[in-house]
């Protein structure tokens, strides 16, 4: 019944944006002329056609909201590009007006959006206040079973109520009550499959959900055979939280799903506006900032024997190597072989310049050239020496993941006190701890409020020298 209501209001919407296009037209009034009737009757039985299979009727209840919205804006975007591809194959598509084509396509694609959203409003409220639910039956272990039974109750707005719990390893003491129901979270829990199914049955339960381990085969066969005549909706949801080491969500790789146990948790479609920010932000920085740097450069040059910028090979993203550029800071020295030795506190190697411009972090402004490169963004984890990676992937705990994504020049860790030496394992375990936090919450405006915030406080501190 949903289902038909849903198709009957896109329907409507198509035919007020195609009525409200004409109006803000003006050629012909509100009303359509004849080829533009003509092309609103096709396009809705496009709609008809095309919506179902793109899955947009089917029970969106629990799922991301901004998936059906994009569902349906790309579906009606497909409508109306057939539409005008046939019209173009009939030769008519001179008698329509390519500015009220645009205008019923904004239109449209704002009423059925919005439609969607008040419909999901209304569903959302009336399933709080207990309306539209459906009842489940939770099969798996307690530990995951009080996990999803606490998820469906905090989210009654999903329209999920825990109905039942079978635990088929489960035992019952023989001290207990045997008038009373044993019970997780307040929902009885039964041991006997024949009884399950019973009550599944007797309860009207449409909905199973499977909550077992992939080795749980037979059992889970059994499940889908004893019910494939009645009419429940028998889903598997493997308790695989102890798999991911970083919590990452189901990815779809070659059309089936998969997990990400080691992989970049940012999808390059979601970094994309990260990548332009970079670049833009990198290239107005160098401009703005280019008679600075130049002045830099002189005082660099003039302190001490040597170059200008220090330049040292780091880690990447996928741990792709490149040299990171900074204003030398130091004199010349000789390093040795496979040994990197911080800068301390009133370290002699530090020059007087720059003393100010590691203290300022002024010295880190040739690095924009790295971004601008697209070795490293904007915000990101910092970089640390070959020879620190070394050391460190084998003594803290998700260090080398941090190299998952593009190194920065500040990040979460830096703007929260982790700058300079990392002359104890526990400062290195904190930052590492904060930059993975960073990557497991990233968004494009996570790395607007760190970029504010280094402006703010990150520039200088007491770590810095």
């Amino acid at each position: 019944m949903l289902s038909v209501l849903a198709r009957i209001i896109d329907v409507s919407m198509v035919a007020l944006g195609a009525l409200i296009a004409a109006a803000v037209h003006r050629r012909h009034g509100v009303w359509l002329d004849d080829m533009q009737s003509v092309s609103l009757a096709f396009d809705c039985l496009l709609v008809v056609v095309f919506f179902p299979a793109l899955g947009i009727y089917r029970s969106w209840r629990g799922k991301p909201l901004a998936d059906l919205l994009c569902r349906v804006a790309v579906g009606w975007l497909m409508v109306e590009g057939t539409g005008i591809l046939i019209s173009f194959s009939l030769h008519r598509s001179d008698q329509l007006s390519r500015l009220w084509l645009a205008y019923w396509a904004v239109a449209t694609v704002v009423l059925l959006v919005v439609t969607k959203l008040l419909v999901h409003s209304v569903l959302r409220g009336l399933r709080r206040e207990g309306f539209n639910q459906k009842a489940v039956a939770i099969v798996g272990g307690a530990p995951y079973d009080k996990f999803l039974i606490e998820q469906m109750r905090s989210r009654p707005e999903t329209g999920f109520t825990p109905a039942l719990v079978y635990d088929e390893d489960g035992s019952r003491s023989p001290y207990d009550d045997p008038d009373q129901a044993q019970r997780i979270e307040g929902v009885p829990v039964e041991h006997d499959f024949d009884a399950l199914i019973a009550q599944i049955r007797s309860l009207r339960i449409c909905e199973l959900w499977l909550a077992l381990p992939i080795s749980k085969e037979r059992t889970i066969h059994r499940f889908v055979m004893e019910l494939r005549n009645d009419f429940v909706n028998i889903r598997f949801i493997p308790d695989v939280r102890s798999l991911t080491l970083f919590s990452q969500p189901m990815v779809d790789l070659l059309g089936v799903p998969a997990i990400n146990l080691a992989a970049s948790p940012i999808t390059d479609l979601r970094v994309l506006p990260k990548r332009v920010f970079d670049r833009l932000f990198a290239f107005g920085a160098l401009t703005a900032l280019a008679p600075v740097m130049l002045t830099i450069a002189v005082a660099v040059k003039l302190s001490s024997p040597g170059p200008v910028f220090f330049r040292q090979k780091r880690k990447g993203i996928d741990g792709n190597e490149f040299y990171i550029y900074k204003f030398r800071s130091m004199k010349l020295h000789q390093e040795v072989a496979g040994k990197i030795t911080q800068a301390t506190r009133r370290d002699p190697r530090i020059t007087a310049v720059g003393a100010l411009l590691r203290r300022t972090s002024l010295d880190e402004l040739p690095q924009f050239i790295n971004v601008l490169r697209g070795e490293m963004s904007v915000v990101g984890p910092r970089p640390h020496a070959l020879e620190h990676d070394d050391i460190y992937k084998d003594l803290v705990k998700g260090y080398m993941h941090r190299y998952r994504i593009k190194p920065g020049i500040t990040g979460w860790a830096q703007i929260n006190g982790y700058r300079g030496e990392t002359d104890r394992i526990e400062k290195m375990m904190g930052r590492v701890k904060l930059d993975l936090y960073y990557m497991q919450n990233w968004s494009f405006w996570l790395d607007i409020k760190i970029v504010v915030l280094t402006f703010w406080k990150g520039f200088a501190g007491s770590n810095a020298y």
